[in-house]
């Protein structure tokens, strides 16, 4: 890609961009993007198929790197023998919980469009995924503590989905918000002892 073509394309990329965050992607106009851009319509099908696709470049990174970082430890975490997983619990998603927050304040516009602006789009259940990647891990924990013969008390599926689905929407209320890194990272730290006290109780540890 030459230099002009890389210039354009950050051009409608930076006009989708604010676009997007100042309307969100339903109420989004083309139109107002490639004005915005200063490329002709034309010029704008040549980089990109459809709002949708320009969409996807702005945020499908940061969601494919969230979501695929939280299965792997979720995955590893299942890896390991019972008696480790009781020690750890809530620590594996803890440390990654961390390193989310730093990942997201280094991506910040890409999260902002990904829970405020995805309505619409393949992305819009984003935070779902989270949450269904959650309660595998937790169904995935409570079998491997029965087959080992711990005793755990067994959750409702309902009452374990809006626990899940409350730790992911006030872990993402940093965005939503627009907190400061280092109010987020205590406000996540802090989330993080609520729910792994939490869980230890309602599980019977």
């Amino acid at each position: 890609m030459g230099k002009d073509d890389l210039s354009t394309l950050q051009n409608i990329l930076r006009a989708g961009k604010k676009e997007f965050l100042e309307k969100g992607f339903r109420a989004a106009s083309l139109r107002n993007i490639v004005k915005e851009a200063g490329v002709t319509t034309g010029a704008f099908y040549g980089y990109f198929d459809s709002k949708e696709a320009l969409f996807r470049a702005l945020v499908d990174e940061a969601a494919r790197t969230c979501i695929g970082g939280f299965q792997n430890v979720q995955d590893a975490f299942a890896a390991l023998p019972p008696e480790e997983q009781a020690k750890q619990l809530g620590e594996a998603s803890g440390v990654f919980l961390d390193w989310m927050v730093d990942y997201i304040y280094e991506h910040f516009d890409a999260f902002k469009l990904l829970l405020c602006c995805s309505s619409g789009t393949e992305y819009e259940h984003f935070v779902h995924e989270m949450v269904e990647i959650e309660e595998e891990g937790t169904r995935r924990f409570q079998e491997t503590m029965k087959s080992a013969g711990v005793a755990i008390k067994e959750l409702d599926g309902q009452l374990e989905h809006i626990l899940i689905s409350g730790m992911f929407s006030g872990f993402f209320e940093i965005v939503i918000h627009d907190m400061p890194k280092e109010k987020s990272q205590r406000y996540i730290r802090e989330l993080r002892e609520f729910y792994t006290a939490g869980w230890m109780k309602i599980m019977g540890f």
